[in-house]
Parts: structure tokens; C-alpha cells; sequence
């Protein structure tokens, strides 16, 4: 008898519904259980798992043969997720599952050897797939309903165990429909997070970040040791605007792949904050493997990418980050296909102006060549800091301002700023669906929005010359112009806004 279930491929964040054909012959003389469809080990070991979880569920397992088909059987599977639906596809095939049960519905869901279900990885793209392609239903392990839910349109059945939903599908014991209600207001931040308040000192610093968070720029953070850099770039997260419910599915889908979300927290409520180890390689970056995960870039998606040390790190790992900076994505291409990623985040990065730490410092005198120096600065090229719009100098705080017992502003008064400017852009650009901050403005939106006044096109024009500023240069310049007048509730680009963003190059290109 033939049984033909449901169930669902991750291939990179998307997901592919996957037929789950069950071929049972009574008459065979050799008992057999073979999976095709291109299954890796994991899901080649299935029929150990499924074998024993029916039997110690009170189920019969005939001894004869099995053919399961996971269908396409071009598309390479890995991975628990097809355990539930191959055990009902046996169950079925064999006539302990009506049929009609089955229908339009997916099944999705490791098993233990008692017959529990248990988590997979991926379940929203899954049941975000099966909710498109028209399935009434999802039934997925007990645990991971919650996220499961936060697909509309689709009925979600959390389960427990083979044996509880067998009843089910017969109508004994009905398991209710998973419900979820998100909340509306901003969850409190996780625990570590910095207040600007308690950053003594380093206005100047605090202001440029809050320029990057208004439009979402890039930020270059350079100083001696124990200035702050690292400090102020891990504040960074409590004055970011809180995540719109479509950014937060976004991000949640990410997540859910690489089986990073809290089991408490279905639903991904804070911008990501993403501090790789300088030792960190290049598919650790931006992604990779035979079948390609996601690497730091996009598990900072909507979020901070924060590269502390950055000048420790290796050349070759750098130098990718070019394309998701500018694209806002990371393709990756293998032998089999290739990939794309989103990467829209915000790069923080922060380094020593030199090996000792200590070239340009007022207070202690620096031991390195110029040599030296020259070629640890060389480790940043011209054009990935072309792809950085803010370039601060962290000095030292003076000791009267350590000693201080006074606070600085708090960064709920930052947010609350940053999130009147980012709401100005999103009215701005509501027919430019692309657009989410000033950042990711192209050339024809630029033309559009970034209108300056006479004086501060002269003082825009002055700039590139002197300053020798690229094509891309100057975009940014115009972008970061279009950020501070968005702070500073200005229509038109004034030229204050334009001094100050020019202020934020770096001295040489």
C-alpha cells in the first residue's frame, strides 16, 4: 500500500515542501527499510528511530518492506525533520492511520525512541512554506509551537508523542490549535547592555553613534587602549529603534535556522548584536559549507556587526565583508547552486591606531616604526573604509570626568530621538518598500530625498575637492547629511548638516 505524507526542506532560509512517499509490500520475502531521495545521515538513520518509536508507541511493525521516497529526490535532505512524517507514512501504509487524516496537512518533528517528538531546527521557514503553498495544517513538536504560530494563516497542532497524535488523526483525543499573542510593547533589554548615561565623558563619540543608529551608518571607532571603544559600541544596542513586527519575523527566520531562539522567546524582540572573535574565518563571516549556513553578517541582520580588534583579524576575511556592506546580502556559490543571505546591518568597528595602541596619544609616547604602523593601518583598505561613513577619534577621558559622580544623558532620551528620525524615514520612503533607513538609499532616491540649500551645496562641492572624496564618498556624505537633518527635523539638508557629516571622513582616503 502506498501512503503519501508531508513534510518540509530548509534550503538555506527558504523552505520546499518535501513528499514523503511510503511504499509497504506485505508480500516481500526479505524484510527492508530503505530511504532515497538524496538523504544524509541523519536522515538515513531515521528508520532506527522510526522502527523503535512505533513499536514502543503500541503500534505494529510488520517486518516486510519499506520504501520511503523523499520526494524531490534532487534536493538534498538533512537534517531529524522528517522523522514524524515518515513514522506516519509507515503508520498509514500499514492501516493505522486513516488516510484522509493526512491530507493537506505537513508533519514536521524529530523522534525519540520512546516515540516523544522533539525540536528541529527551522520549523518557521517550514511552516511559513506549508502556509503558502495552501496546507490547513502543521503539526510540529510540542516545543516549537510557539514559533510555529507566528505564521498566520495556518492551523498549528503542537504534539507531544507518535502515540497522542495517532489519537488525534482518529479523533479520540483532539489536540487544540496552538495560540500566541505578541505583545505591542518594547520587552526590556537583555541583561549587560550599556546606558550612555554611564559612559563618562565622550560626547563627541556618543553623538556620532546616534547619527549611525538615526540612519543605520557604519561607524569606525579609533583610539589607544582603554579609551572606551569597546564600551560605547556595546551600548549601542539600548538606543537602536525597537524592531517592527515584519523586521522581527525577519530576523526570527534567521534565527530559527540556525536553532539560536530562546525556548521562552519564540520571536526575536531586540536587534541582533553580533561580536565575532577577531580569530573568526571567513565562513564564519559571511556564511559557507557544502550546504551553505549563515554566517555573522546575517545573524546581524537588522542588527549590530561588531568587530572589536578589527585590525587582528585577517585580510582575506575583510575584504568580503565588501559586498554585504554595499549589497546589503551575501551570495554564496557552490558546485551545487548557489545562495543569497540578507546582511542589512550596522558595522561597528574598532581598533588601536597602531600595534603598541599608543601613536597620536597626548599622554604616553608611542614605540612603533613608521613602518609599523603603515602597515597595521593597511590592514583596513581604502575601499572598505570608503564603505564606512562615520570615522571617529576616541580620546582619552580626562581624570576629572572619571571622578565625576555625574551622569550623562540616559539612553532611553537617545532612542526616543533616533526613533522620531527613523520614523520620519519610514513615512518618507513608504513607496520605496527597499528602503528601511537612509543607509540603504540608491543613487535615484538620493536625488530624490537629499535636497540641500545653495550654501550647503557649496560647501558639499568645496568638500569632495579638497577632500578628494570618491563617487561613493560622496553618496555617503549625503546619506549621513540626510540623517542628521532627519534628527534635527529639517526638510532640507542645511549646511551645519553637511559640516557635520564631512567632519566624520577619514583625513585621507
Amino acid at each position: 500500500m502506498l501512503a503519501i505524507v508531508k513534510a518540509c526542506a530548509v534550503i538555506g532560509l527558504e523552505g520546499c515542501i518535501v513528499e514523503v512517499q511510503t511504499d509497504f509490500n506485505p508480500r516481500a520475502g526479505l524484510p527492508s527499510f530503505t530511504i532515497v531521495g538524496l538523504p544524509d545521515n541523519a536522515v538515513k538513520e531515521s528508520r532506527e528511530r522510526v522502527r523503535s518509536a512505533i513499536r514502543n508507541s503500541g503500534f505494529d511493525f510488520i517486518n516486510k518492506a519499506y520504501v520511503i521516497n523523499l520526494s524531490p529526490a534532487d534536493l538534498p535532505k538533512t537534517g531529524p525533520a522528517y522523522d514524524l512524517a515518515c513514522a506516519v507514512g509507515v503508520l498509514a501504509a500499514t492501516d493505522q492511520v486513516p488516510l484522509t487524516s493526512i491530507e493537506e496537512v505537513v508533519f514536521l518533528g524529530e523522534l525519540s525512541l520512546d516515540g516523544t517528538v522533539r525540536h528541529v531546527k527551522g520549523i518557521m521557514p517550514m511552516v511559513y512554506t506549508a502556509q503558502q503553498a495552501g496546507f490547513a495544517q502543521a503539526y510540529v513538536p510540542f516545543e516549537d509551537a510557539a514559533e510555529a504560530a507566528l505564521v498566520e494563516g495556518i492551523e498549528v497542532i503542537p504534539v507531544r508523542s507518535l502515540a497522542e497524535l495517532v489519537e488525534h488523526l482518529y479523533g479520540l483525543n483532539p489536540i487544540a490549535a496552538h495560540q500566541i499573542t505578541i505583545s505591542e510593547t518594547r520587552p526590556p533589554l537583555p541583561e549587560g547592555i550599556v546606558d550612555f548615561a554611564d559612559v563618562k565623558g565622550q560626547q563627541f563619540v556618543k553623538r556620532a553613534l546616534e547619527i549611525a543608529a538615526g540612519g543605520n551608518h557604519n561607524v569606525r571607532l579609533i583610539g589607544s587602549p582603554g579609551t572606551g571603544k569597546t564600551l560605547l559600541a556595546r551600548a549601542m544596542p539600548g538606543i537602536m529603534p525597537q524592531l517592527s513586527y515584519e523586521e522581527a519575523l525577519d530576523v526570527t527566520r534567521i534565527y530559527s535556522v540556525a536553532d539560536m531562539l530562546q525556548s521562552d522567546q519564540p520571536l526575536v524582540r531586540h536587534r541582533p548584536f553580533r561580536s565575532p572573535h577577531h580569530t573568526t574565518s571567513q565562513a564564519g563571516i559571511i556564511g559557507g559549507g557544502s550546504i551553505p549556513k549563515p554566517g555573522e553578517c546575517t545573524l546581524a541582520h537588522r542588527g549590530i556587526l561588531f568587530l572589536d580588534e578589527v585590525t587582528e583579524m585577517s585580510v582575506h576575511v575583510l575584504e568580503v565583508l565588501r559586498q554585504p556592506i554595499e549589497d546589503k546580502v551575501v551570495t554564496i556559490s557552490r558546485a551545487k547552486g548557489s545562495l543569497t543571505f540578507p546582511a542589512n546591518f550596522l558595522l561597528i568597528v574598532a581598533h588601536n591606531p597602531c600595534p603598541c595602541g599608543y601613536f597620536g596619544d597626548p599622554v604616553k609616547a608611542c614605540t612603533c616604526t613608521p613602518i609599523m604602523i603603515d602597515r597595521y593601518q593597511s590592514k583596513l583598505s581604502g575601499p572598505l573604509l570608503d564603505r564606512i561613513d562615520i570615522h571617529v577619534n576616541v580620546a582619552r577621558v580626562e581624570y576629572d570626568k572619571l571622578l565625576s559622580g555625574e551622569r550623562g544623558e540616559p539612553s532611553v532620551n537617545i532612542r526616543q530621538r533616533v526613533e522620531a528620525a527613523r520614523a520620519r524615514q519610514q513615512s518618507r520612503f513608504a513607496a520605496h518598500p527597499h528602503v528601511v533607513a537612509n543607509s540603504d538609499m540608491t543613487v535615484s532616491e538620493i536625488d530624490q530625498f537629499c535636497v540641500l540649500t545653495t550654501e550647503a551645496k557649496q560647501l558639499l562641492e568645496l568638500s569632495v575637492k579638497r577632500m578628494q572624496l570618491s563617487a561613493r564618498a560622496y553618496h555617503r556624505v549625503l546619506k549621513l547629511s540626510r540623517t542628521i537633518a532627519d534628527l534635527a527635523d529639517s526638510e532640507r539638508i542645511q549646511v551645519q548638516h553637511v559640516a557635520e557629516a564631512v567632519q566624520y571622513r577619514p583625513k585621507a582616503q
